[in-house]
């Protein structure tokens, strides 16, 4: 069920991810700076994917400071060879992934509703990098971890993804259709293989924070939003291992949420379902049923189509059966 998680609970669990490794993008600075000493002071090893070099070995020996280890490599998570590069990176070092974080981001590059001209007075393609950068980069590292964690076979492995939204992904921010386009994309994301996750013994949550103190938020924004608390990097990070290492057999597909100054609001998987959803997920359960019953229905009778006068029998057949299935299900 939906619950608060105070400060002093967010490291519950995190003795689990000891001699575990994370694999995390965009940690030389911020969030993801926070989030991987975070989990180094819990005995983690931190491979650290990002195109700022230099900065990300700056996080290495922040992480090594406090007990843990790391490595940094050069990542530009649009390339998807580059990801895949990085993910082979950890298995040469530490032999094992057990947690992947695509914290690699950024706000809104480009307007997408002012719209520029060309020469001949006609608009000119959107600059869509905020999509690039917060979308299609994820879903090279969600496919690329879908299939390290599954082959990790160590017992005890954390084997999750944790993907990175934010209340974007839950509230549209005005001005910001592309970022926010992209962070409700991350929801659908982890809505979508959740199941399938969970399955293969995989777990997936999203952190979804309200604006924190980072360089991500630029100073225009800083200055429209003062007077209002901006969440603590500190928070924000401690999420991150909350949501990787949480033990409750429901976390799979849950939100964590951050959306104010005050604690971490879990909202699980079932609980995304209700509200204005409710009656559509509802209906799309209807037809996800009622299309099994026509597939299972024409497999069946497959095994007996022969001759010309079975199929168009089976075809009279197959119609008569939709419609029986429609009728019952409240479809027609």
């Amino acid at each position: 069920m939906a619950a608060n998680i105070p400060d002093t609970q967010l490291f519950e669990y995190a003795g689990r991810v000891r001699g575990q490794t994370v694999l995390i993008t965009g940690a030389a600075k911020g969030l993801g700076r926070e989030a991987a000493v975070a989990f180094g002071r819990y005995g983690a090893n931190i491979v650290i994917g990002d195109i700022d070099v230099e900065s990300a070995e700056e996080t290495v020996s922040e992480v090594k400071k406090v007990g843990g280890d790391a490595v940094a490599k050069h990542c530009n998570v649009l390339e998807y060879d580059q990801q895949a590069a990085l993910f082979q990176f950890a298995l040469s070092k530490y032999g094992r992934i057990d947690v992947v974080i695509p914290n690699a981001g950024v706000t809104e590059i480009a307007s997408l509703t002012t719209v520029r001209l060309n020469e001949q007075g006609l608009p000119t393609k959107p600059n869509l990098k905020t999509v690039e950068i917060n979308l299609i980069s994820v879903l090279y590292t969600t496919q690329l971890a879908a299939y390290y964690l599954a082959k990790n076979e160590n017992e005890g492995s954390l084997k999750t993804l944790v993907l990175i939204g934010s209340m974007g992904s839950i509230a549209g921010i005005p001005g910001a259709p592309l970022y926010s386009s992209s962070k409700h994309a991350i929801i659908g994301l982890m809505r979508s293989i959740k199941d399938e996750f969970g399955v293969k013994g995989l777990r997936v949550a999203t952190v979804c924070p309200w604006f924190a103190d980072t360089a991500i938020v630029p100073t225009a924004m800083k200055v429209l939003l003062a007077g209002i608390p901006f969440v603590p990097t500190t928070r924000v990070a401690a999420a991150f291992v909350r949501a990787a290492t949480d033990a409750d057999t429901e976390s799979n597909g849950a939100a964590y949420t951050l959306p104010d100054e005050r604690e971490v609001y879990r909202i699980p998987h079932t609980s995304l379902n209700e509200g204005v959803y409710k009656m559509i997920n509802d209906r799309v359960k209807r037809l996800k049923s009622f299309g099994q019953s026509i597939i299972t229905f024409v497999a069946l009778v497959k095994l007996f189509a022969r001759s010309p006068l079975t199929k168009l029998l089976i075809g009279a057949a197959v119609g008569y059966k939709a419609y029986q299935i429609a009728v019952s299900r409240g479809l027609v």
